[in-house]
């Protein structure tokens, strides 16, 4: 949804409404998860995907379909042996649909949703799938407000309590409740959908191989800050645009910054007079993922020096060093590619084998959050 954002956001802001699809629920090997979404606007124009191509033609004829009749309309497409190349998931998975209408009449508070995840702010859409109250109706929740009604004041009172539970996960999913906000029935389906703020990237070493990791790691959706205590290196024009570049001692501004477990470090300097104080806090931090540069007797030294600031071994081994996975990489490009590899198997919990040499499911349930 993030990524389609600022096409919705202009069709919003010209009165024209458009039909918006996206994924509530999935099952097998579905090729995209809850929240992927999928748009056709003014003039036939698409943005967005649900499902890589497979469905893609029969969405698009839902969504104008549902834009003409202002009816919202939820949709399941799966594998079907006879007629897999037509209207179906090839890979074999399941996807539901929610496909409802959106304009400044049918759903009045979008433009401020929109507005609050361009900003990163905090906010949780619920929209109603099924059941005995409004499909489509949508109910906006932020930490401190809420815009909108799922169709009755009990209901919307459970949901809201619900979605801030869930956008202090960063979780998006459906939930079941009664007619007027009963937690103990199931008539009434909401997808609640999480737009919590992006996570953050650190990258301490401003060296050529960072450049390329500030890429590849906005590229994945992180929110990337480059620290550098030298004025020299740390020069904003040697990376990506949206890249935060910082001149600053690496332990000093981790101590002053704000780290959650989806928090990512790659640490580029191996120089013990910035690793080890930097390491020193970053091992004490909730951080998912904590990936060192450098050779195997140098992290062997770090060990070392590590141990004698008092860290345990518990909190060592939470040490990705050398840093990113067996790719053969050469080139800081390359590299990049090996560490977002690495950070991308953590999150799924991926082992790194190809493939081709695994079996059984291909894609896994979420395991944490990184």
């Amino acid at each position: 949804m993030r990524e389609i954002l600022p096409a919705l956001s202009r069709w919003y802001a010209s009165g024209e409404p458009f039909g918006l699809a996206t994924v509530v629920a999935v099952t097998r090997s579905a090729p995209r998860g809850p929240g992927a979404a999928m748009a056709v606007g003014p003039g036939d124009e698409v943005v967005g995907s649900v499902s890589g191509g497979c469905v893609e033609g029969a969405v698009f004829d839902l969504a104008k379909e549902v834009v003409e009749t202002g009816r919202a309309q939820l949709h399941t497409f799966g594998y079907g042996d006879e007629d897999a190349f037509a209207v179906g998931l090839t890979c074999g998975g399941e996807i539901t649909l929610l496909i409802r209408p959106v304009s400044a009449v049918t759903d009045p508070a979008f433009g401020e949703v929109a507005a609050s995840v361009a900003a990163h702010r905090p906010v949780v859409v619920a929209t109603v799938t099924d059941g005995p109250a409004p499909r489509g109706a949508a109910l906006a929740v932020w930490p401190d407000t809420v815009s909108g009604s799922l169709g009755t004041s009990g209901l919307d009172v459970a949901v809201t309590a619900d979605a801030r539970g869930e956008l202090a996960q960063g979780a998006t999913g459906l939930r079941h409740y009664g007619p007027r906000g009963e937690r103990r029935e199931d008539d009434v389906t909401v997808f609640l959908q999480s737009f919590a703020p992006p996570p953050r990237m650190l990258v301490f070493g401003a060296i050529d191989f960072a450049a390329a990791v500030a890429r590849i790691g906005a590229f994945l959706g992180y929110r990337v800050t480059v620290c550098d205590a030298r004025p020299a290196f740390a020069d904003a024009r040697r990376f990506p645009a949206g890249a935060e570049v910082v001149v600053d001692w690496p332990h000093r501004y981790l101590r002053g910054t704000d780290t959650d477990e989806r928090t990512v470090m790659c640490v580029l300097t191996h120089d013990p007079k910035f690793d080890v104080p930097l390491l020193e806090v970053a091992l004490r931090s909730p951080a998912a993922y904590i990936g060192v540069m450098g050779s195997r007797h140098t992290h062997e030294d770090r060990l070392a020096r590590l141990r004698e600031t008092g860290l345990g071994e518990a909190e060592l081994a939470r040490l990705r060093s050398p840093i990113g996975l067996d790719l053969g990489a050469r080139t800081p490009e390359e590299v990049a590619v090996s560490i977002a590899a690495e950070i991308v198997a953590l999150r799924w919990g991926g082992t790194g084998a190809p493939l081709a040499d695994t079996a059984g499911a291909i894609h896994r349930p979420r395991p944490k959050s990184v």
